[in-house]
Formats: structure tokens, C-alpha cells, sequence
């Protein structure tokens, strides 16, 4: 269904002033285009650096995007998922989890103040990043073989479809 929605706007021409803002700054198709690998790659690279709690994820992902070719406003839009009001629960989970997985006890008396994480960075940061290390490199790979699969899954039955008429 997705899928279909896109090859409809792939159809239709580009707005002339987008087309002369890729001609003018030389921009690769690969980085706009819309297909199963282009996309599937933006979710992949885009919710790993998500989960990273760093500042200018999305100066990140265009620093990657040399390296691997992929859909840049899907990666963009997939670091958004990391915005002020999910940072707080998402990089809690992550501490949570850093904790359960260094077989640290977590610390109870957490508040939301400056002073309170200047004071305790060195309790927090490594717990918080071994639960990064884990939901980048295990929730990123499963989204990008689900999509890719999804998609797959949607071309085959499509195609069979169109046989049956």
C-alpha cells in the first residue's frame, strides 16, 4: 500500500524549483529516491543514530550519508524520533537496560535537573551508553529486515495479483 502511494508521486514530474536545487548543488538521485534498498537503509541508519543520545544526530546522519547511500529525508525524519518530549522515557529505557546488562543497580533517586546529572555523569554514562550499544545495533537491523521483507512481501503479492486478472 505504502509502496504504491510513492510510485504515484514517482510518476507525477518534480516542482521546477526542486529539480533546478538538485541540478544546482549537484545532489545524487540516490539521496532522494524512493525504492525498497534507499529506504530501508534510512531506517536503518536513521533510528541508529536516534538512539545515540548525542547532540546534531542529523548533522550525523549526513555525515554518513557519503558512505551509504540512502534516502536522507527518511533518515532525517527517523532521528526526529529522538525529540524533547521521547529523549526523557527513550534514554531512561536505555539506562535501564545498560544497568540490567552490566549487572548494575540502577540509580533510584533520578532527577530532571542540570546539577543533578553534572553531579552523577559518572554513574550514568556508561550504563546509558552499553543500553544505546544494545537498541542500536539490535532494534535498527530488525526494522530495516522487517521493512525489507514487508516490502518484498508487498511486490510479490502485487505481482500476483495482476497474474489472477
Amino acid at each position: 500500500m505504502v509502496r504504491k502511494i510513492f510510485k504515484n508521486k514517482k510518476d507525477k514530474p518534480r516542482h521546477p524549483k526542486i529539480e533546478e536545487f538538485i541540478q544546482k548543488y549537484h545532489i545524487p538521485r540516490e539521496f532522494l529516491s524512493i525504492n525498497r534498498k534507499s529506504v530501508t537503509k534510512a531506517l536503518l541508519v536513521g533510528l541508529f543514530i536516534a538512539f545515540i543520545p548525542m547532540p546534531f544526530q542529523m548533522l550525523a546522519v549526513l555525515a554518513v550519508s557519503p558512505f551509504i547511500r540512502f534516502n536522507i529525508p527518511i533518515a532525517l525524519a527517523m532521528c526526529w524520533l529522538s525529540n524533547p518530549f521521547t529523549m526523557p522515557p527513550m534514554y531512561y529505557m536505555e539506562y535501564l537496560t545498560g544497568c540490567k546488562l552490566l549487572g548494575i543497580e540502577p540509580l533510584h533517586n533520578v532527577e530532571m535537573t542540570v546539577e543533578w546529572f553534572k553531579e552523577n555523569l559518572g554513574d550514568i554514562f556508561i550504563p546509558l551508553y552499553a543500553g544505546t550499544f544494545f537498541y542500536s545495533f539490535t532494534v535498527s537491523p530488525l526494522v530495516y529486515f522487517a521493512v525489507n521483507w514487508l516490502w518484498i512481501r508487498s511486490v510479490r503479492k502485487e505481482r500476483r495479483s495482476k497474474k489472477r486478472v
